[in-house]
């Protein structure tokens, strides 16, 4: 999703249901800091009357207790925050939003011991959704497999540039919800380069292949 608010709002209006935001200092850098975390949310909400998720990783914050720590912290709270089950601190991260009562989607990556650590957790049946993140075309049964062992939770499927309109048009082949935007790749589904998410949007929902 768009860091400019206005770029998301245009989003919205183009048919997002949903927003997904990396709040960054003044310097680029990512963060779950209260004071980066909060007046990104607040812009966004200016804009846009969507939900918005926050990835609570380690693209973020490294360091698993101080990724706890800063969701503790937080004042202004988002509706969802997206959790690597496949990076170190997960369980915590999930724990800790749970508690401040942000619902929780759970990423989980093919190739990676995700799905088999979340397959495992108490926590797994408390989560809102699972993203599966297919880093490839070709992986329509691991996504099968993997609503069908967690049959009650919602998977939303999503790849990264090439997998990423591939995955989108699994996603409604097997009817279930998917994502694109610039974060996922900076391409129209002919190759040419979006100008906006908004554009990826429009193009996704006229895609009829």
């Amino acid at each position: 999703m768009p860091r400019d608010p206005v770029a998301l709002a245009e989003a919205v209006a183009a048919g997002a249901a949903e927003v997904r935001i990396r709040p960054r200092t003044p310097c680029g850098r990512g963060s779950l800091s209260p004071r980066v975390v909060g007046p990104a949310l607040a812009a966004v909400r200016e804009y846009a009357r969507v939900p918005v998720s926050v990835p609570v990783d380690a693209w973020a914050e490294p360091d698993p207790q101080r990724r706890v720590a800063r969701v503790r912290s937080w004042e202004l709270l988002p509706e969802l925050a997206c959790v690597a089950w496949h990076e170190p601190g997960a369980e915590e991260s999930a724990a800790a939003l749970l508690a401040r009562g942000v619902a929780v989607e759970a990423a989980l990556r093919a190739g990676t011991a995700g799905p088999a650590l979340f397959a495992r957790s108490p926590l797994a049946a408390r989560v809102l959704r699972i993203v599966a993140e297919v880093p490839e075309a070709g992986v329509g049964p691991w996504v099968r497999a993997l609503r069908a062992g967690h049959g009650e939770v919602p998977v939303l499927l999503c790849g990264t540039g090439a997998s990423a309109w591939p995955a989108l048009r699994l996603a409604r082949r097997l009817a279930t919800a998917g994502r694109i935007g610039l974060e996922d790749t900076l391409l129209l589904p002919d190759g040419t380069r979006a100008r906006s998410t908004a554009e990826q949007i429009r193009a996704a929902l006229s895609d009829g292949s």
